[in-house]
């Protein structure tokens, strides 16, 4: 079968200066049509569990905002979920949240590692590239959105800031009030495998790092993404500032 029908991820703004480099690992709700949409109902397809909700637009006009590159995926995260590692069962799921995913199901190393080289390899590569081709240290920062309510039980975060063992750049903007209820790693963790994109392309480097996740109720609307851009634009820079990063070309003092 075509294994694609689009590049499965790309650059936008790639030529901006800014030290920060945006990654939105669930952008697209996307399914190439020779996987006949994993046998899911429409509302399945459509539903946070093939994608991030409002996280690419919002990761779009904050890359506008900050003159920063974005590297985003253009492949549901239900073929392959490219915040994940090849071993780990989450990477293809069977099962998210109440759906079962049929063309998920059962499947063998071969399809497995098809879908490795295919999907999650050029991701890879691409954000590889795009951090080394930085005239200075880049600064890594996923966009993620998490839904209102999940298994039944409602969340009162509104925006989580992530880390795994470098907590650097989430101290610093933990440190920084904003009119948004926020809390540290939530409402996932580490130990629910969501860093492996900090732990692939920064924590090797020692490059300042953190994971953004933004309840999609806030980000439902173009006008609620420009409103959480603008904030988390200047939430940023007073973090990177206070962490003695310059605007352009990332020097860490």
């Amino acid at each position: 079968m075509k294994e694609t029908d689009q590049p499965v991820a790309r650059v936008v703004n790639a030529t901006g200066d800014h030290p920060v480099v945006l990654i939105c690992e669930h952008a697209s709700s996307h399914i190439p049509a020779a996987f006949g949409g994993l046998g899911l109902s429409g509302e399945a397809l459509s539903s946070h569990i093939a994608w991030d909700p409002g996280a690419l637009e919002t990761a779009e006009r904050l890359s506008a905002l900050l003159k920063a590159p974005l590297v985003h995926g253009q492949v549901s995260r239900l073929i392959y979920d490219c915040n994940r590692p090849p071993e780990a069962p989450g990477a293809m799921p069977e099962k998210s949240e109440i759906y079962d995913i049929p063309g998920n199901r059962g499947l063998d190393g071969a399809e497995r590692a098809r879908r490795v080289e295919t999907y999650y390899r050029p991701f890879e590569k691409l954000v590889e590239e795009t951090l080394k081709g930085r005239s200075g240290t880049p600064v890594l920062v996923t966009i993620h959105s998490f839904t209102p309510v999940f298994d039944g039980k409602k969340r009162s975060v509104e925006i989580g800031i992530l880390h795994d063992a470098d907590t650097r750049l989430a101290d610093a903007l933990l440190s920084v009030p904003i009119n948004y209820k926020v809390q540290r790693n939530q409402p996932y963790g580490p130990a629910d495998g969501v860093t492996h994109t900090l732990q692939r392309h920064a924590l090797p480097g020692g490059l300042l790092n953190v994971m953004i996740e933004i309840r999609n109720d806030l980000i439902a609307t173009p006008e609620d993404c420009a409103a959480v851009a603008q904030t988390l634009s200047s939430w940023l820079e007073r973090a990177l500032a206070e962490l003695g990063v310059s605007q352009v070309g990332g020097a860490v003092r």
